[in-house]
């Protein structure tokens, strides 16, 4: 029986083909969210977030990362969300989220992966908060999980069953 633990081993070209996909659906989900839900939506969801942890739980922490960096970025380019002025606090944050929920993954399970990738990204934006910026650094984390908690849950609730069910078909090398 397979345990399903670990990043998925894909070679390269499928690590970037995957994390390109995660890539585009943290950028496109977004802009579906707000259209049907308004600028609030994006806050309460969190459909970035949900993918960018989806890509470090399952590729792992390069996959993460990347993820990470390059979908607000081009986000950005194409819809002008997130809004400049905290372009750079939440491309560190999703950083933080996709490489600490690999880094995790390596050695324990999803659930505490997943909630060590969410505290480390928060804390990390806060700490880039208080450091360079003018902003309050505690508001803004403090904010993030206040209106976020519906996001938060959902991202708890739903991406260990997801990235199970993700892992167990994918894992079997016909499949990919």
């Amino acid at each position: 029986m397979t345990h399903y633990t670990q990043a998925l081993k894909l070679t390269r070209t499928k690590e970037a083909v995957f994390a390109a996909v995660f890539t585009a659906l943290a950028v496109y989900m977004p802009m579906l969210i707000h259209y049907f839900g308004g600028v609030d939506a994006g806050r309460k969801f969190l459909p970035m977030p949900f993918f960018v942890l989806a890509a470090g739980l399952l590729l792992g922490w390069r996959a993460g990362l990347v993820t990470g960096l390059v979908s607000p970025i081009v986000s950005f380019l194409i819809s002008g969300m997130p809004m400049a002025a905290i372009l750079p606090f939440m491309t560190v944050q999703l950083c933080a989220y996709g490489l600490v929920s690999g880094l995790l993954k390596i050695r324990y399970g999803t659930l505490f992966s997943l909630a060590g990738g969410i505290a480390s990204g928060l804390a990390v934006s806060g700490i880039v908060i208080f450091l360079f910026s003018k902003m309050n650094a505690a508001g803004y984390v403090l904010s993030s999980v206040k209106d976020g908690w519906i996001g938060i849950a959902i991202q708890l609730l739903l991406l260990p069953l997801i990235l199970f069910l993700l892992q167990k078909y994918l894992s079997d090398e016909k499949n990919i």
